[in-house]
């Protein structure tokens, strides 16, 4: 389920906001094959995709983690950050080379704090981009692990 176009920042958050956001932003590059970060781990950055892609996966005891869903260009990366206790609950890797703005999640959550409009606006952000994963999540694991049906003679 890839996602939609309403929840990448351009198009979710104001132009005031947004503006406001990318000023604190860094420029961050990631080979093929980095890991983000890994589920489990501290979420005290967050990530909006300029060139690349990334996948989400997720831990399945036993199994190679499944991808949840693949993020481009626009994608918030990381949504684990504005939330307590702050842990990721997915894990990234880059695709492809990766281009981002990268931010720092205390920063991000004080400007929150101290502005309630730029809060607000934020965190509805993220909350649908979180309702998304939520979803995208679990249609792919009942994909991958539902169990099927068998068809019995009557």
């Amino acid at each position: 389920m890839p996602p939609s176009l309403a929840l990448r920042m351009n198009h979710a958050l104001p132009v005031e906001h947004r503006e406001r956001l990318l000023r604190v932003g860094r420029e961050v590059s990631f080979p093929q094959g980095a890991r983000l970060f890994e589920e489990g781990g501290h979420a005290n950055h967050f990530w909006i995709i300029r060139a690349g892609t990334a996948a989400l996966d997720m831990h399945v005891p036993g199994r190679r983690p499944p991808v949840i869903e693949t993020l481009g260009v626009g994608d918030l990366v990381g949504w684990s950050w504005l939330y307590e206790p702050y842990v990721w609950q997915l894990g990234a890797e880059a695709l492809t080379p990766l281009t981002t703005y990268e931010f720092d999640a205390v920063a991000v959550r004080l400007m929150c704090l101290n502005d309630p409009e730029f809060g607000r606006a934020v965190e509805h952000w993220v909350g649908r981009v979180l309702a998304h994963r939520l979803n995208a999540a679990r249609a792919r694991l009942v994909d991958l692990y539902g169990i099927s049906e068998t068809k019995e003679p009557r």
